[in-house]
């Protein structure tokens, strides 16, 4: 043991100290801070990958979601107006049980629905478009009394724009 303190004090011996707290089982523990710098840039460089893909996904989720309530609100409307001899609005639909409560406010992933006209017997129109252009949604939606749902990018679409297919 004497042996031991005097190599560390002088220096010397230092390569065999070093292989005995190894064989003894002594470790230092903790990380180096270039380890550190490493696993952070690489964590930044996934993330800088990942989260654009990840948003425009959701993009494209609400933009289904969206065209998938048109179309339920088209099929609704026909058997709305079967039953009542008129076309309803969405609060009609809504109040009447056939479309969901969370169409009483007009807002749904990410679209705000709205009524283009007022209902009557022999025309109706809804249109769909993004709560938070270019976050939420690209293309403005737009149905009438025809079924045909049809899409505009980047502003709101009408009856001239092209049809979904």
């Amino acid at each position: 043991m004497n042996r031991l303190n005097t190599a560390i004090r002088t220096g010397k011996g230092q390569h065999r100290l070093r292989r005995r707290c190894i064989r003894k089982g002594i470790r230092r523990f903790g990380f180096t801070l270039l380890e550190l710098m490493l696993v952070v840039t690489l964590i930044s460089i996934i993330l800088t990958i990942a989260i654009p893909g990840f948003m425009s996904s959701r993009k494209y989720a609400n933009e289904a979601s969206a065209i998938s309530s048109l179309r339920s609100i088209s099929s609704v409307q026909n058997i709305y107006r079967i039953r009542f001899g008129t076309f309803g609005s969405m609060m009609d639909l809504t109040s009447s049980g056939f479309v969901d409560n969370a169409f009483a406010d007009g807002e749904r992933s990410g679209y705000a629905f709205s009524s283009s006209n007022l209902p009557s017997s022999y025309n109706w129109a809804i249109s769909a478009q993004p709560i938070n252009p270019g976050v939420t949604g690209d293309r403005w939606f737009y149905v009438d009394e025809s079924g045909v749902i049809r899409s505009r990018d980047g502003a709101a679409a009408t009856t001239t724009d092209s049809a979904l297919q």
